[in-house]
């Protein structure tokens, strides 16, 4: 083993074998090959390893958005990152919002004269859910324009554009009344 100058001995860390990520408030270990391979996706891993089915995966190419979680605060797409990159990160899937959470409620109850509904098929929903939250996370009070450059990775293919964006106007204004941002 190296010794120091004063005679004393070094550690030398040794890299770790485990893959350890944060998912919902828990962490998880993982072993390289085993439970995750170095091609295997984030959103796979979630998604089909893991059982988190409410996360999306719909063109598995990073063109849709509807695989979006939140990683260490910030939306992305899960299809388009590495399992192995999330060692150490934390991640939020749609399970682990609170069931009143107020971007959930505001989708949920969105269904105005002139804007529509926030969800039909539900297939885009979760993204949208996600990207909103990490948006009013950061930025409580957007304009129209932030919240359209905020979703604009998104497809609905239902068309629900009008409705998705009076959600998140709700959700802002319901976070405001709370005075809850998390």
């Amino acid at each position: 083993m190296p010794t120091s100058s004063k005679g004393t001995k070094k550690t030398v860390a040794k890299p770790s074998s485990h893959i350890k990520i944060k998912i919902n408030g828990c962490w998880h270990n993982f072993e390289p090959e085993r439970d995750i391979t170095p091609t295997m996706t984030l959103s796979y891993l979630l998604r089909e390893k893991l059982g988190y089915t409410g996360l999306k995966v719909s063109c598995d190419e990073g063109g849709c958005g509807a695989c979006t979680v939140i990683l260490d605060g910030k939306a992305i797409l899960s299809c388009m990152m590495l399992a192995v990159a999330a060692n150490g990160h934390e991640i939020l899937t749609i399970e682990g919002l609170e069931k009143n959470d107020p971007v959930v409620e505001a989708f949920a109850e969105q269904c105005e004269p002139g804007y529509g509904t926030a969800l039909q098929c539900g297939i885009c929903t979760p993204g949208f859910v996600m990207s909103t939250k990490a948006l009013l996370n950061e930025n409580p009070i957007p304009t129209m324009a932030e919240v359209k450059e905020a979703l604009s990775g998104h497809i609905c293919r239902c068309g629900c554009y009008a409705g998705i964006a009076q959600a998140v106007t709700h959700a802002s204004e319901k976070i405001a009344r709370k005075g809850d941002v998390s």
